[in-house]
């Protein structure tokens, strides 16, 4: 379908800002999600605290406190972890944290229920030292 073809509704969008969740990092110029078309589109979320320290303990726990803000963000948007149809994670240590990271991604998205797309990325550093960021595409239900 051409653009001119959309109803003007559907190509509008809203900001999302999720009170509870970690305020979008200053410098990056990016709300914590933009909702359109009944899809949520998360900006990247790396695992830190709401004073944006990374959170210590390694892969693990930057994972979690990762992808919890994702979750916060989603309920703010209203869906949910389950709805979520692409995700990507970016991890500045491959080999050293992708079983790791896996493991605690696998307790938000546990294997036996429909799990979205997914890409995995090397990187050479993430902001703030962080080892892991992710982002996703979910819908609206």
């Amino acid at each position: 379908m051409a653009v001119n073809e959309v109803p003007e509704k559907d190509r509008s969008k809203v900001i999302v800002l999720a009170p509870d969740a970690v305020p979008p990092l200053p410098v990056f110029c990016a709300s914590q999600a933009v909702i359109s078309g009944g899809n949520v589109y998360v900006s990247g979320c790396i695992g830190c605290d709401d004073e944006y320290n990374v959170v210590g303990g390694g892969i693990h726990q930057q994972t979690r406190a990762a992808l919890e803000n994702l979750s916060k963000i989603l309920v703010a948007a209203g869906s949910g972890m389950e709805h979520v149809v692409k995700a990507t994670v970016y991890l500045a240590h491959m080999a050293r944290d992708f079983e790791h990271m896996n493991e605690v991604y696998q307790e938000f998205f546990p294997p036996e229920s429909p799990l979205p797309a997914r890409t995995c990325i090397g990187v050479s550093a993430l902001y703030m030292g962080a080892f892991v960021e992710v982002d996703c595409i979910a819908v609206i239900p």
